[in-house]
C-alpha cells in the first residue's frame, strides 16, 4: 500500500488547513500523526472503514480537527480547524488492513503497517 498525503501549508493562527491521503488500495484503518521538531510523533485521529464511521482523536485536537473518509477514493482527509501554532509539525498518515490487532490501540504507531511521507503545517502566531 502506497499513501500520499498532501494539503500542508502556512497558516496563520486560528486558520484552517484540510489534508489529503491517497491510498492506493482499500485500507481498513487510516490514521493522522504528527511529528514536531525534537518531539516523538504523535496520534491525531484517525478513522475507520467498516465501522459506520467510527472515528478517534486526541484530546489535544478533539473540536478542532475532523476525520474523514471517502472509500470511493480510497483518501482520508483531515480537516484542521482553529489552528494553533502548537499544531506545528510534519503530518504523517499512515494505514493497516487489518480489522483488529490485539492489545494494540488505534492511537499507537505499531497499530499502522504503511505510512505516507509527510506534509508540513506551520501555523503562526
Amino acid at each position: 500500500v502506497q499513501l500520499q498525503a498532501s494539503g500542508g501549508g502556512l497558516v496563520q493562527a486560528g486558520g484552517s488547513l484540510r489534508l489529503s491521503c491517497a491510498a492506493s488500495t482499500p485500507t481498513y484503518a487510516m490514521g493522522w500523526f504528527r511529528q514536531a521538531p525534537g518531539k516523538e510523533r504523535e496520534f491525531v485521529s484517525a478513522a475507520m472503514y467498516w465501522t459506520g464511521g467510527i472515528t478517534y482523536y486526541a484530546d489535544s485536537v478533539k473540536g478542532r480537527f475532523t476525520v474523514s473518509r471517502d472509500n470511493a477514493k480510497n483518501t482520508a482527509y483531515l480537516q484542521m480547524n482553529s489552528l494553533k501554532p502548537e499544531d506545528t509539525a510534519v503530518y504523517y498518515c499512515a494505514a493497516d488492513g487489518r480489522t483488529y490487532l490485539s492489545g494494540v490501540s488505534y492511537s499507537e504507531r505499531r497499530r499502522y503497517s504503511y505510512w505516507g511521507q509527510g506534509t508540513q503545517v506551520t501555523v503562526s502566531s
